[in-house]
């Protein structure tokens, strides 16, 4: 028992440790960015997986395969193909070669590492401020219910968003930095920690961050960003990092266990396509009974 909760400590810092130095290590080598990108993200997907099952955080939140199945479609169309269809990889050559359209005096001449962490908290404002606006604007809380539907937690429900929130994200993440000409290997940097982190934040291990609490996005604290009581879920909105949660007063994590997760309509579909459409039918119907919180109810 006392193993485990000194490994509980180790899985997070470690494995993410270990990607970074991958993605270094083939980029030094001359690999292909995509390559040093990809290998990295998929390695530490592996890991979480196998993780989850050895030392789950909750025995009950362990998927059926139908949701293996409408997890694994999301991953491959919203999180895989959306993107190519986004240009973004493309972008990332035209990057290699071109000066954006923009000169905003990006530091270009800091290490790659500087760069990555001033990408990571300039995406991180951008996003924190959509993330949270998702919460309180009906229109946009139909979109993000998508992502929160789900009654548990795990590495592959990290992937599941509708297709124009995703957008939405490559407006904020990807989209500005090209047109001011961040460098490509600065925003594969900034994708591998966002994406490497996704999976530990979504993941059902059992980890704990202690101080990293207060730096990352955590499995800890984004676990009650998911709780099914909009009023608790107004909290946690950073994804990679937690900095702007700390700044605006929402960051949240009382030593409480853990809440339900999930969304308050258990009525809600669980099939992809109809996933897709519901957001719209709502729409259409006038149905404004989703339930919202304000910023500051959960404490």
């Amino acid at each position: 028992m006392k193993r485990n909760r000194v490994l509980s400590y180790f899985w997070y810092p470690v494995f993410m440790g270990l990607a970074v130095a991958l993605f270094s290590v083939l980029l030094t080598a001359g690999a292909s960015l995509p390559l040093a990108l990809y290998l990295p993200i998929v390695l530490i997907g592996c890991v979480v997986l196998v993780l989850e099952w050895l030392h789950p955080e909750r025995l009950d939140w362990r998927p059926q395969w139908a949701d293996v199945r409408l997890d694994s479609l999301f991953l491959a169309l919203v999180q895989v193909l959306l993107p190519r269809v986004l240009v973004a990889l493309p972008v990332l050559s035209v990057a290699a070669s071109e000066v954006g359209s923009f000169d905003i005096g990006w530091p270009q001449h800091w290490p790659l590492a500087a760069q990555v962490l001033a990408m990571l908290l300039l995406v991180e404002l951008g996003r924190y401020w959509v993330h949270r606006a998702c919460h309180v604007w009906p229109p946009l809380w139909r979109l993000h219910e998508v992502h929160h539907s789900p009654d548990l937690l795990y590495a592959l429900n990290t992937s599941r968003f509708h297709p124009l929130e995703k957008v939405l994200h490559f407006c904020v993440d990807t989209l500005p930095f090209v047109l001011i000409g961040v460098g490509p290997q600065v925003i594969a940097g900034y994708f591998l920690l966002y994406a490497s982190n996704g999976f530990f934040q979504h993941s059902n291990i059992r980890l704990r961050y202690g101080f990293l609490n207060y730096l990352v996005g955590s499995a800890q604290t984004h676990r009650w960003h998911h709780a099914r009581d909009p009023r608790i879920a107004m909290c946690n909105f950073g994804s990679s990092s937690v900095v702007w949660d700390l700044l605006f007063g929402t960051w949240y994590l009382p030593p409480d266990p853990l809440p339900d997760i999930g969304i308050l309509d258990r009525s809600y579909p669980r099939g992809f396509w109809a996933q897709m459409w519901t957001p719209f039918r709502s729409l259409i119907s006038g149905d404004d009974q989703r339930q919202h919180a304000r910023p500051d109810s959960h404490s």
